[in-house]
């Protein structure tokens, strides 16, 4: 977000807080800024500093029933 110059609308910790663990986050952007973080997720990944974080787009039921037709659809495909 730094790098972005950006602000979060809203940042929310998920889960119960377990002593020793580790509790996901929600954070709300405006779609451009979510749009240019997915596409460099990537970069986030290959570095070793961070690669225990993962980044997700936050969907519904019916949007996660939807894509998993559609990664089904794919994976019959190839």
């Amino acid at each position: 977000m730094q790098e972005l110059d950006q602000e979060a609308k809203e940042v929310i910790r998920l889960g119960r807080l377990k002593e020793g663990g580790k509790r996901p986050m929600k954070v709300r952007m405006r779609l451009q800024v979510v749009l240019e973080i997915m596409t460099r997720k990537k970069k986030l990944a290959d570095d070793t500093e961070f690669n225990d974080i993962w980044i997700k787009i936050d969907m519904n039921l019916e949007e996660r029933g939807k894509d998993r037709v559609l990664r089904n659809e794919a994976k019959k495909k190839n």
